[in-house]
């Protein structure tokens, strides 16, 4: 079961210049620190003029699920969704054509 939150968090993030990219590394939420893994999906949306990135990753434990929002305009991070890793399923659908 995922838990919608759209709660402001503490996000310790680095860019590399060779890739160009952002990865988040730390999540300060509700007094814990969880350690991030890699980024599994990223994401851009608009909301008006607001660019929103969004990641999904787990923590390096393997025991969490974050998917994480960053205003572009702000620079302040959003925690999405939740999921702990016994809430964790894969689920496959098959579409017919």
């Amino acid at each position: 079961m995922r838990e919608s939150l759209n709660e402001p968090v503490s996000v310790v993030s680095y860019y590399n210049s060779s890739s160009r990219q952002v990865q988040p590394y730390q999540l300060n939420w509700q007094g814990q620190i969880y350690k991030l893994g890699k980024i599994d999906f990223w994401h851009k949306t608009r909301r008006g003029d607001i660019l929103i990135h969004h990641f999904s990753m787990g923590d390096v434990g393997g025991t969490a699920y974050f998917k994480l929002a960053l205003d572009a305009t702000t620079l302040h991070w959003t925690i999405e969704e939740y999921m702990t890793a016994d809430q964790m399923e894969v689920v496959y659908e098959r579409f017919e054509a």
